[in-house]
């Protein structure tokens, strides 16, 4: 509850200091334009995060950036769909591409801190994909000891799911 009274504070402190400083109609008119203008942008870099989820998964890769940017924008969307001036802004920067990259890139950082094993975990998507499966062989090796597991498969072109040779 004590977020929704400074939130409604914060809100009511801006309105009016923008009110004083250029007038009401003028600060009524800027809200009005950041809303329209906020909630086109955001349809858009919204259709923009879908056709990049698309692209990445046709193609086989990991979507975590897609993922996130997806909802960041609906965030965003929600920010400029909520009236006030500093949630206008808030979603407009949100939905902007190259402040949208800077808060996912904090995002990650901030989780990555909170648990040090999604660091480890982090998956790269830029390597060649492997169709295959765990293969256990019980082999053993000239130590005695047993060889790791062996990954039979094909490497395939993410471009056209086509095998590219090697095995």
């Amino acid at each position: 509850m004590p977020f929704v009274l400074l939130y409604l504070v914060v809100e009511i402190v801006a309105l009016v200091a923008l009110g004083s400083w250029i007038g009401a109609g003028w600060t009524l008119l800027v809200l009005l334009v950041g809303s329209v203008l906020g909630l086109w942008l955001a349809r858009r870099q919204g259709v923009r995060a879908v056709r990049a989820l698309q692209e990445a998964m046709l193609h086989r890769r990991v979507a975590h950036a897609e993922l996130t940017d997806g909802m960041l924008v609906a965030i965003g969307g929600l920010l400029l769909f909520v009236p006030g001036l500093v949630t206008d802004l808030a979603g407009l920067l949100l939905v902007l591409p190259p402040t949208r990259a800077l808060v996912r890139r904090r995002l990650v950082r901030a989780a990555e801190r909170r648990n040090p094993e999604l660091k480890a975990a982090r998956i790269r998507s830029d390597s060649t994909v492997v169709d295959g499966e765990v293969v256990d062989e019980q082999a053993t090796g000239a130590a005695g000891s047993a060889p790791p597991p062996v990954i039979e498969g094909e490497i395939v072109d993410p471009a056209d799911r086509s095998p590219c040779g090697g095995s």
